[in-house]
Protein backbone atom coordinates (compact mmCIF):
# COMPACT_ATOMS: atom_id res chain seq x y z
CA UNK A 1 0.00 0.00 0.00
CA UNK A 2 1.35 3.26 -0.77
CA UNK A 3 1.77 6.01 1.25
CA UNK A 4 -1.22 8.39 2.03
CA UNK A 5 -0.98 11.97 3.92
CA UNK A 6 -4.37 12.80 5.66
CA UNK A 7 -5.01 16.75 5.79
CA UNK A 8 -7.15 17.59 8.61
CA UNK A 9 -9.44 21.02 9.01
CA UNK A 10 -11.60 21.79 11.80
CA UNK A 11 -14.64 23.92 11.91
CA UNK A 12 -15.41 24.42 15.39
CA UNK A 13 -19.21 25.98 16.60
CA UNK A 14 -19.30 27.24 20.46
CA UNK A 15 -22.03 28.40 22.01
CA UNK A 16 -21.14 31.81 23.99
CA UNK A 17 -22.18 32.57 27.43
CA UNK A 18 -24.70 35.73 27.58
CA UNK A 19 -27.95 36.90 29.12
CA UNK A 20 -29.49 37.14 26.15
CA UNK A 21 -29.30 35.73 22.40
CA UNK A 22 -27.35 37.46 19.53
CA UNK A 23 -30.27 39.17 17.93
CA UNK A 24 -33.22 39.69 20.75
CA UNK A 25 -33.69 39.89 24.39
CA UNK A 26 -34.60 36.38 24.85
CA UNK A 27 -32.88 34.57 27.65
CA UNK A 28 -30.03 32.68 26.33
CA UNK A 29 -30.32 29.08 28.84
CA UNK A 30 -28.94 26.16 27.14
CA UNK A 31 -30.17 24.14 29.99
CA UNK A 32 -33.86 25.36 29.51
CA UNK A 33 -35.49 21.61 29.43
CA UNK A 34 -39.35 23.27 28.40
CA UNK A 35 -39.72 23.51 25.07
CA UNK A 36 -39.96 26.97 23.57
CA UNK A 37 -39.70 29.00 26.66
CA UNK A 38 -36.96 30.92 25.45
CA UNK A 39 -38.38 32.22 22.43
CA UNK A 40 -39.47 36.01 21.12
CA UNK A 41 -41.21 37.21 17.87
CA UNK A 42 -37.76 38.23 16.40
CA UNK A 43 -36.19 34.83 16.62
CA UNK A 44 -39.39 32.95 15.57
CA UNK A 45 -38.81 35.65 12.08
CA UNK A 46 -42.18 37.47 12.83
CA UNK A 47 -43.34 39.92 10.63
CA UNK A 48 -41.79 43.69 10.90
CA UNK A 49 -39.15 42.53 13.71
CA UNK A 50 -35.99 43.77 13.76
CA UNK A 51 -32.65 42.03 14.97
CA UNK A 52 -30.59 44.12 17.79
CA UNK A 53 -27.45 43.06 17.89
CA UNK A 54 -25.61 41.74 21.30
CA UNK A 55 -22.73 43.48 22.26
CA UNK A 56 -21.30 41.55 24.90
CA UNK A 57 -21.08 38.73 21.81
CA UNK A 58 -19.26 40.81 19.67
CA UNK A 59 -16.47 41.06 23.11
CA UNK A 60 -16.29 37.34 23.41
CA UNK A 61 -15.49 37.01 19.76
CA UNK A 62 -12.89 39.27 19.85
CA UNK A 63 -11.21 37.71 23.15
CA UNK A 64 -10.52 34.58 21.61
CA UNK A 65 -9.14 36.87 18.28
CA UNK A 66 -6.45 38.44 20.59
CA UNK A 67 -5.53 35.57 23.07
CA UNK A 68 -4.41 33.55 19.41
CA UNK A 69 -2.57 36.83 18.42
CA UNK A 70 -5.22 37.28 15.02
CA UNK A 71 -5.93 39.83 13.11
CA UNK A 72 -8.75 41.57 14.42
CA UNK A 73 -11.10 43.96 12.08
CA UNK A 74 -12.00 47.42 12.58
CA UNK A 75 -14.72 47.22 10.08
CA UNK A 76 -17.45 43.73 9.71
CA UNK A 77 -21.16 43.24 9.02
CA UNK A 78 -23.54 40.23 9.01
CA UNK A 79 -24.56 37.91 6.16
CA UNK A 80 -27.55 36.31 5.33
CA UNK A 81 -26.94 32.36 4.56
CA UNK A 82 -29.59 30.99 2.37
CA UNK A 83 -30.90 27.66 3.09
CA UNK A 84 -34.38 25.97 4.44
CA UNK A 85 -34.30 23.14 7.46
CA UNK A 86 -37.47 23.21 9.56
CA UNK A 87 -35.49 24.72 12.53
CA UNK A 88 -34.51 27.94 11.14
CA UNK A 89 -37.64 29.81 10.90
CA UNK A 90 -36.18 32.61 8.74
CA UNK A 91 -34.92 30.19 5.85
CA UNK A 92 -31.67 31.84 6.62
CA UNK A 93 -29.28 32.62 8.89
CA UNK A 94 -27.56 35.56 9.85
CA UNK A 95 -23.82 34.95 10.31
CA UNK A 96 -20.78 36.39 8.82
CA UNK A 97 -19.18 35.12 5.14
CA UNK A 98 -16.98 38.32 3.77
CA UNK A 99 -16.20 40.23 6.79
CA UNK A 100 -15.09 38.15 9.64
CA UNK A 101 -14.22 39.13 13.06
CA UNK A 102 -11.27 37.42 13.04
CA UNK A 103 -8.67 36.30 10.57
CA UNK A 104 -5.50 34.25 11.17
CA UNK A 105 -4.03 32.87 14.48
CA UNK A 106 -2.33 30.35 15.75
CA UNK A 107 -3.70 27.64 18.83
CA UNK A 108 -1.82 24.68 19.79
CA UNK A 109 0.41 24.82 17.02
CA UNK A 110 -2.31 24.58 14.54
CA UNK A 111 -2.85 27.84 12.82
CA UNK A 112 -6.65 29.51 12.07
CA UNK A 113 -8.47 30.90 9.05
CA UNK A 114 -11.04 32.56 10.43
CA UNK A 115 -13.72 33.25 13.92
CA UNK A 116 -16.64 34.85 13.01
CA UNK A 117 -20.09 35.17 14.56
CA UNK A 118 -23.33 33.68 13.57
CA UNK A 119 -26.86 32.86 15.26
CA UNK A 120 -27.75 29.08 15.85
CA UNK A 121 -30.63 27.06 14.99
CA UNK A 122 -33.33 25.38 16.95
CA UNK A 123 -33.40 21.89 17.04
CA UNK A 124 -35.43 18.75 15.73
CA UNK A 125 -36.50 15.99 17.57
CA UNK A 126 -37.43 13.17 15.63
CA UNK A 127 -37.27 10.33 18.54
CA UNK A 128 -41.15 11.43 19.46
CA UNK A 129 -43.22 9.26 17.28
CA UNK A 130 -43.72 8.94 14.07
CA UNK A 131 -43.42 13.19 13.71
CA UNK A 132 -40.81 15.24 14.05
CA UNK A 133 -40.91 18.24 16.91
CA UNK A 134 -38.78 21.47 16.65
CA UNK A 135 -38.23 23.16 19.72
CA UNK A 136 -36.78 27.18 19.15
CA UNK A 137 -35.18 27.82 22.46
CA UNK A 138 -32.05 27.19 20.76
CA UNK A 139 -32.34 29.04 18.03
CA UNK A 140 -30.89 32.80 17.55
CA UNK A 141 -28.34 31.99 20.56
CA UNK A 142 -24.75 33.20 19.88
CA UNK A 143 -22.62 31.14 17.97
CA UNK A 144 -18.87 31.58 17.71
CA UNK A 145 -17.51 29.73 14.29
CA UNK A 146 -13.86 28.90 14.53
CA UNK A 147 -12.13 26.86 11.50
CA UNK A 148 -8.96 26.43 10.93
CA UNK A 149 -6.40 26.40 7.96
CA UNK A 150 -6.01 22.38 6.52
CA UNK A 151 -2.77 21.91 8.57
CA UNK A 152 -3.79 19.04 11.04
CA UNK A 153 -2.35 15.21 10.03
CA UNK A 154 -3.86 13.24 12.61
CA UNK A 155 -6.71 12.30 14.96
CA UNK A 156 -4.58 12.56 17.98
CA UNK A 157 -3.78 16.10 17.04
CA UNK A 158 -6.94 17.45 16.12
CA UNK A 159 -8.05 15.96 19.73
CA UNK A 160 -5.21 17.73 20.92
CA UNK A 161 -6.36 21.15 19.13
CA UNK A 162 -9.86 20.87 20.29
CA UNK A 163 -9.13 20.24 23.73
CA UNK A 164 -6.77 23.34 23.69
CA UNK A 165 -9.58 25.74 21.95
CA UNK A 166 -12.35 24.35 25.19
CA UNK A 167 -9.68 24.88 27.90
CA UNK A 168 -8.94 28.67 26.49
CA UNK A 169 -12.51 29.72 26.24
CA UNK A 170 -13.33 28.53 29.55
CA UNK A 171 -10.30 30.21 30.93
CA UNK A 172 -11.62 33.22 29.34
CA UNK A 173 -15.06 32.81 30.53
CA UNK A 174 -16.51 33.21 27.48
CA UNK A 175 -18.05 29.66 27.15
CA UNK A 176 -18.19 26.40 28.82
CA UNK A 177 -17.72 24.34 25.80
CA UNK A 178 -19.09 21.22 26.84
CA UNK A 179 -19.46 19.11 24.07
CA UNK A 180 -21.51 16.57 25.89
CA UNK A 181 -24.29 19.25 25.79
CA UNK A 182 -23.92 20.47 22.35
CA UNK A 183 -22.16 23.36 23.44
CA UNK A 184 -19.21 22.97 21.68
CA UNK A 185 -19.62 20.83 18.49
CA UNK A 186 -16.59 19.68 16.25
CA UNK A 187 -17.05 19.45 12.34
CA UNK A 188 -13.66 17.36 10.99
CA UNK A 189 -12.81 17.87 7.11
CA UNK A 190 -11.19 14.81 6.42
CA UNK A 191 -8.97 14.01 3.00
CA UNK A 192 -5.89 11.78 1.81
CA UNK A 193 -3.48 12.18 -1.05
CA UNK A 194 -0.38 11.06 -2.03
CA UNK A 195 1.12 14.44 -3.52
CA UNK A 196 1.05 17.95 -2.08
CA UNK A 197 -1.99 18.26 -3.78
CA UNK A 198 -5.39 17.63 -1.15
CA UNK A 199 -7.55 15.06 -1.87
CA UNK A 200 -11.24 14.75 -2.42
CA UNK A 201 -12.23 16.60 1.27
CA UNK A 202 -15.59 15.14 3.60
CA UNK A 203 -16.79 16.49 6.31
CA UNK A 204 -18.13 14.25 9.30
CA UNK A 205 -20.34 15.48 11.93
CA UNK A 206 -22.64 14.93 14.56
CA UNK A 207 -19.33 14.13 16.62
CA UNK A 208 -20.19 14.77 20.74
CA UNK A 209 -16.90 14.26 22.24
CA UNK A 210 -13.08 14.52 21.88
CA UNK A 211 -12.31 10.54 21.49
CA UNK A 212 -15.54 10.34 19.45
CA UNK A 213 -13.44 12.81 16.88
CA UNK A 214 -10.58 11.45 16.88
CA UNK A 215 -12.03 7.93 16.07
CA UNK A 216 -14.23 9.28 13.28
CA UNK A 217 -11.30 11.05 11.96
CA UNK A 218 -9.05 7.70 12.14
CA UNK A 219 -12.07 5.61 10.85
CA UNK A 220 -12.34 8.27 7.73
CA UNK A 221 -8.62 8.56 6.74
CA UNK A 222 -8.93 4.63 7.12
CA UNK A 223 -12.31 4.59 4.96
CA UNK A 224 -10.41 7.21 2.27
CA UNK A 225 -7.62 4.51 1.59
CA UNK A 226 -8.86 1.74 1.52
CA UNK A 227 -11.61 3.21 -1.25
CA UNK A 228 -8.45 4.70 -3.38
CA UNK A 229 -6.55 1.72 -3.14
CA UNK A 230 -9.57 -0.59 -4.24
CA UNK A 231 -9.78 1.24 -7.45
CA UNK A 232 -12.72 3.08 -6.26
CA UNK A 233 -13.84 6.98 -6.31
CA UNK A 234 -14.66 9.32 -3.40
CA UNK A 235 -17.40 12.22 -3.30
CA UNK A 236 -17.55 15.17 -1.51
CA UNK A 237 -20.11 14.45 1.41
CA UNK A 238 -21.33 15.21 4.69
CA UNK A 239 -21.09 12.00 7.45
CA UNK A 240 -22.86 11.14 10.63
CA UNK A 241 -20.70 9.68 12.94
CA UNK A 242 -22.56 6.54 15.01
CA UNK A 243 -21.14 5.99 18.44
CA UNK A 244 -22.48 2.27 18.16
CA UNK A 245 -20.99 0.46 15.17
CA UNK A 246 -17.96 2.69 15.31
CA UNK A 247 -18.46 4.01 11.47
CA UNK A 248 -19.20 7.13 9.80
CA UNK A 249 -22.44 7.08 7.48
CA UNK A 250 -23.67 8.88 4.67
CA UNK A 251 -25.65 12.01 4.90
CA UNK A 252 -25.68 14.54 2.03
CA UNK A 253 -23.63 15.36 -0.64
CA UNK A 254 -21.55 18.92 0.81
CA UNK A 255 -22.41 22.28 -0.27
CA UNK A 256 -20.25 24.87 -1.74
CA UNK A 257 -20.14 28.53 0.00
CA UNK A 258 -21.99 29.66 -3.50
CA UNK A 259 -24.92 27.30 -2.67
CA UNK A 260 -26.25 29.47 0.29
CA UNK A 261 -26.67 32.72 -1.73
CA UNK A 262 -24.73 34.80 0.72
CA UNK A 263 -25.74 38.67 1.03
CA UNK A 264 -25.23 40.93 3.54
CA UNK A 265 -27.99 41.33 6.22
CA UNK A 266 -30.13 44.66 5.50
CA UNK A 267 -31.44 44.94 9.30
CA UNK A 268 -28.00 44.97 10.79
CA UNK A 269 -25.74 48.20 10.74
CA UNK A 270 -22.51 47.78 9.76
CA UNK A 271 -19.85 47.80 12.75
CA UNK A 272 -16.81 50.19 13.44
CA UNK A 273 -14.92 48.55 16.28
CA UNK A 274 -12.34 51.27 16.63
CA UNK A 275 -15.73 53.57 17.39
CA UNK A 276 -16.67 51.27 20.51
CA UNK A 277 -14.03 51.87 23.07
CA UNK A 278 -14.65 48.87 25.48
CA UNK A 279 -14.21 46.65 22.47
CA UNK A 280 -10.51 48.22 21.50
CA UNK A 281 -7.73 45.29 22.02
CA UNK A 282 -6.45 47.68 25.30
CA UNK A 283 -9.28 47.38 26.64
CA UNK A 284 -9.85 43.63 26.03
CA UNK A 285 -6.50 42.97 26.81
CA UNK A 286 -6.21 44.92 30.16
CA UNK A 287 -8.89 42.70 31.52
CA UNK A 288 -7.78 38.99 30.06
CA UNK A 289 -6.56 36.59 32.56
CA UNK A 290 -4.13 34.87 32.65
CA UNK A 291 -3.74 32.44 29.33
CA UNK A 292 -3.22 28.86 29.13
CA UNK A 293 0.17 28.71 27.71
CA UNK A 294 0.77 31.49 29.93
CA UNK A 295 0.10 29.50 33.41
CA UNK A 296 2.06 25.98 32.08
CA UNK A 297 5.39 28.37 31.95
CA UNK A 298 4.63 29.88 35.38
CA UNK A 299 4.46 26.69 36.82
CA UNK A 300 7.43 25.05 35.18
CA UNK A 301 9.38 27.82 36.27
CA UNK A 302 8.41 29.38 38.91
CA UNK A 303 7.01 26.14 41.31
CA UNK A 304 9.88 23.84 39.55
CA UNK A 305 7.03 21.52 38.78
CA UNK A 306 7.09 19.09 35.78
CA UNK A 307 5.36 19.11 32.67
CA UNK A 308 2.79 16.96 33.41
CA UNK A 309 1.92 17.88 36.60
CA UNK A 310 1.63 21.30 35.52
CA UNK A 311 -0.85 20.27 32.90
CA UNK A 312 -3.12 18.62 35.32
CA UNK A 313 -3.37 22.29 37.02
CA UNK A 314 -4.12 24.24 34.36
CA UNK A 315 -6.91 21.84 33.14
CA UNK A 316 -8.17 21.72 36.53
CA UNK A 317 -9.11 24.69 37.81
CA UNK A 318 -10.37 24.20 41.30
CA UNK A 319 -7.41 21.88 42.04
CA UNK A 320 -5.64 25.09 40.31
CA UNK A 321 -6.96 27.37 42.78
CA UNK A 322 -6.35 25.20 45.94
CA UNK A 323 -2.35 24.90 45.16
CA UNK A 324 -2.42 28.81 44.10
CA UNK A 325 -4.09 29.69 47.40
CA UNK A 326 -1.96 26.86 49.47
CA UNK A 327 1.50 28.05 48.20
CA UNK A 328 0.80 32.03 48.85
CA UNK A 329 0.62 30.57 52.63
CA UNK A 330 4.51 29.77 52.05
CA UNK A 331 7.11 32.49 52.10
CA UNK A 332 8.83 31.71 49.10
CA UNK A 333 12.36 32.89 51.22
CA UNK A 334 11.70 29.22 52.70
CA UNK A 335 14.51 26.91 52.29
CA UNK A 336 13.28 24.13 49.94
CA UNK A 337 9.88 26.24 48.73
CA UNK A 338 10.34 24.95 45.77
CA UNK A 339 10.06 21.25 46.97
CA UNK A 340 7.16 21.44 48.96
CA UNK A 341 5.34 23.16 46.33
CA UNK A 342 6.18 19.52 44.36
CA UNK A 343 4.70 17.98 47.53
CA UNK A 344 1.30 20.26 47.23
CA UNK A 345 0.94 19.39 44.26
CA UNK A 346 0.86 15.76 44.83
CA UNK A 347 -1.65 15.68 47.68
CA UNK A 348 -4.11 17.81 45.41
CA UNK A 349 -3.62 16.40 42.21
CA UNK A 350 -3.14 12.34 44.24
CA UNK A 351 -3.78 11.64 47.46
CA UNK A 352 -7.13 14.17 47.60
CA UNK A 353 -8.48 13.09 44.20
CA UNK A 354 -7.94 9.27 45.14
CA UNK A 355 -10.14 10.01 49.23
CA UNK A 356 -12.85 11.51 46.45
CA UNK A 357 -12.66 8.34 44.24
CA UNK A 358 -13.26 6.33 47.40
CA UNK A 359 -16.90 7.25 48.01
CA UNK A 360 -15.79 8.26 52.06
CA UNK A 361 -17.87 10.77 53.10
CA UNK A 362 -16.92 14.18 53.44
CA UNK A 363 -15.97 17.23 51.75
CA UNK A 364 -12.44 18.18 50.12
CA UNK A 365 -13.45 21.91 50.99
CA UNK A 366 -12.48 21.06 54.59
CA UNK A 367 -9.13 20.68 53.56
CA UNK A 368 -7.68 23.85 53.55
CA UNK A 369 -4.46 26.02 51.71
CA UNK A 370 -3.22 26.92 55.07
CA UNK A 371 -3.95 22.82 56.01
CA UNK A 372 -1.69 21.54 52.75
CA UNK A 373 0.96 24.53 53.49
CA UNK A 374 1.06 23.16 57.32
CA UNK A 375 1.37 19.49 55.80
CA UNK A 376 4.23 20.45 53.65
CA UNK A 377 6.06 21.94 56.14
CA UNK A 378 5.82 19.09 58.50
CA UNK A 379 6.92 16.64 56.76
CA UNK A 380 9.66 18.67 54.81
CA UNK A 381 10.69 18.84 58.98
CA UNK A 382 10.52 14.98 59.75
CA UNK A 383 7.76 15.94 61.68
CA UNK A 384 5.33 13.90 60.38
CA UNK A 385 6.26 11.19 57.89
CA UNK A 386 4.53 10.80 54.03
CA UNK A 387 2.28 8.27 55.23
CA UNK A 388 0.65 10.15 58.25
CA UNK A 389 0.17 13.24 55.79
CA UNK A 390 -1.99 10.97 53.91
CA UNK A 391 -3.85 9.51 56.80
CA UNK A 392 -4.33 13.31 58.11
CA UNK A 393 -5.60 14.78 54.90
CA UNK A 394 -8.20 11.66 55.17
CA UNK A 395 -9.06 13.17 58.63
CA UNK A 396 -9.26 16.59 56.98
CA UNK A 397 -11.26 15.17 54.37
CA UNK A 398 -14.41 13.83 56.64
CA UNK A 399 -14.02 16.61 59.14
CA UNK A 400 -12.13 20.48 58.78
CA UNK A 401 -9.40 21.25 61.28
CA UNK A 402 -7.63 24.35 61.88
CA UNK A 403 -4.13 23.10 63.25
CA UNK A 404 -3.01 20.01 61.43
CA UNK A 405 -0.21 19.60 64.20
CA UNK A 406 -2.59 19.16 67.03
CA UNK A 407 -4.59 16.70 65.01
CA UNK A 408 -1.50 14.81 63.75
CA UNK A 409 -0.41 14.90 67.67
CA UNK A 410 -3.91 14.18 68.93
CA UNK A 411 -3.55 10.79 65.91
CA UNK A 412 -0.26 10.08 67.26
CA UNK A 413 1.23 10.49 64.21
CA UNK A 414 3.95 12.93 65.05
CA UNK A 415 7.52 11.49 64.33
CA UNK A 416 9.72 10.78 66.85
CA UNK A 417 12.80 13.00 66.51
CA UNK A 418 14.39 12.30 70.01
CA UNK A 419 17.30 10.33 69.64
CA UNK A 420 18.09 9.56 73.18
CA UNK A 421 14.60 7.52 72.89
CA UNK A 422 15.28 6.30 69.29
CA UNK A 423 18.79 5.46 70.62
CA UNK A 424 17.10 2.89 72.69
CA UNK A 425 15.37 1.37 70.15
CA UNK A 426 17.94 1.24 67.86
CA UNK A 427 20.05 -1.09 70.83
CA UNK A 428 16.93 -3.01 71.46
CA UNK A 429 16.99 -3.89 67.74
CA UNK A 430 20.05 -4.86 67.13
CA UNK A 431 20.05 -7.09 69.80
CA UNK A 432 17.08 -8.51 69.03
CA UNK A 433 18.73 -9.35 65.49
CA UNK A 434 22.49 -10.43 66.06
CA UNK A 435 22.42 -12.66 62.57
CA UNK A 436 21.57 -9.48 59.96
CA UNK A 437 23.89 -7.28 62.25
CA UNK A 438 26.67 -9.82 61.50
CA UNK A 439 25.69 -9.45 57.39
CA UNK A 440 25.26 -6.21 57.76
CA UNK A 441 29.31 -6.14 59.12
CA UNK A 442 29.81 -8.07 56.41
CA UNK A 443 29.04 -5.89 53.28
CA UNK A 444 25.09 -6.62 53.24
CA UNK A 445 24.57 -2.89 53.61
CA UNK A 446 20.37 -3.06 51.69
CA UNK A 447 19.48 -4.94 54.85
CA UNK A 448 19.98 -2.21 56.93
CA UNK A 449 16.06 -1.27 55.79
CA UNK A 450 15.25 -4.49 57.48
CA UNK A 451 16.39 -3.01 61.02
CA UNK A 452 14.55 0.47 60.24
CA UNK A 453 11.59 -1.67 59.94
CA UNK A 454 12.23 -3.52 62.99
CA UNK A 455 12.61 0.14 64.69
CA UNK A 456 9.67 1.38 63.25
CA UNK A 457 7.35 -1.43 64.70
CA UNK A 458 8.88 -1.13 67.99
CA UNK A 459 7.83 2.63 68.07
CA UNK A 460 4.39 1.76 66.22
CA UNK A 461 5.42 3.71 63.44
CA UNK A 462 6.22 7.36 65.17
CA UNK A 463 10.09 6.90 64.71
CA UNK A 464 11.43 8.85 62.02
CA UNK A 465 13.05 6.66 59.42
CA UNK A 466 15.90 8.96 58.28
CA UNK A 467 16.68 9.42 62.01
CA UNK A 468 16.96 5.20 62.78
CA UNK A 469 18.13 5.17 59.93
CA UNK A 470 21.42 7.44 60.77
CA UNK A 471 21.30 6.55 64.08
CA UNK A 472 21.91 2.79 63.08
CA UNK A 473 24.43 3.14 60.61
CA UNK A 474 26.87 5.10 63.52
CA UNK A 475 26.12 2.01 65.91
CA UNK A 476 27.43 -0.61 63.22
CA UNK A 477 30.10 1.06 62.54
CA UNK A 478 31.45 1.21 66.17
Amino acid sequence: MSVYKPTIGLEIHVQLRTNTKLFSRSKNDPDEKGANRNVSPVDLAHPGTLPVLNKEAVKHVLKVGHAINATVADYTEWDRKNYFYPDIPKAYQISQYKYPLVKGGVLAGVEITRIHLEEDTGRSLHDQGEYSLIDYNRAGMPLMELVTEPVIHSAEDAGNFARELQLLLRTLGVATANMEKGEMRVEANISVSKTEEFGTKVEVKNINSFKAMEKAVAYEIERHIKVLESGGTLIQETRGWNETTGETFSQRSKENAHDYRYFPDPDIPKLWISEIPELSEAALRAKMPELPNEMRNRFTATYNLNKDTAEELVIDSEARTLFENSIACIQTEVANAKDRYKTIANYILSDIRGIESSNIEGDRTNITPQNLADLSEMVQKGELSSRGAKDILLSLYSESASNVKELAESKGLLQQNDTSALERIVSQVIEENPTVVSDIKAGKEPLIQFLIGQGMKLSKGSANPQVLGELFRKALSE
